[in-house]
């Protein structure tokens, strides 16, 4: 059987296929750019994975306190339940509890909050650190995401006030 010229023409047209210079290491490259490209999408997975994680715990301890405040008995009772859920869900989540800024407000607004009737507005805020960033220079400072959820209860006519 006699080998076709032909074919091999077809393969290599140029005629570069013994030249020295061309033969790469195509695995050491597919590894270096595969790391320069799987590193970052890592990081930022990550961080988003984080976020979302305190994300909704803010999202949990707003919702919850606004819970827990309206069916209080009394305002003494409404900011030990207040505090209590919003330790229970920092632990929870993972939140540090020394991060977490807690508001309350009453609409319509004017008087005691919360009161009989009003609609319980409940703000909870925490920011969450990016991982790996040095605390340098205040780049530990500067690398926060600020997360904050708002959740909105009505308080029963009933209330008493204690």
């Amino acid at each position: 059987m006699r080998p076709s010229s032909r074919s091999t023409e077809a393969r290599d047209p140029a005629g570069l296929a013994d030249d020295p210079d061309d033969r790469g290491s195509a695995a050491l490259e597919f590894i270096v750019v595969g790391l320069l490209l799987l590193v970052p999408l890592i990081y930022v997975v990550v961080s988003l994975g984080l976020i979302q994680g305190k994300a909704l715990g803010v999202e949990a301890g707003a919702r919850h306190v606004a819970r827990a405040v309206a069916g209080a008995s009394d305002a003494a009772d409404a900011d030990r339940r207040a505090e209590r859920v919003l330790a229970s869900v920092a632990g929870e989540y993972g939140i540090d509890p020394d991060r977490l800024d807690l508001s309350l407000e009453c609409a319509p607004a004017g008087g005691a909050c919360p009161r009989a009737g009003a609609t319980l507005l409940v703000g909870v805020r925490t920011t969450v650190a990016l991982p790996l960033v040095p605390p340098v220079f205040g780049l530990d400072r500067i690398a926060v995401i600020p997360v904050e959820a708002t959740a909105a209860q009505r308080v029963s006519r009933f209330w008493e006030a204690g």
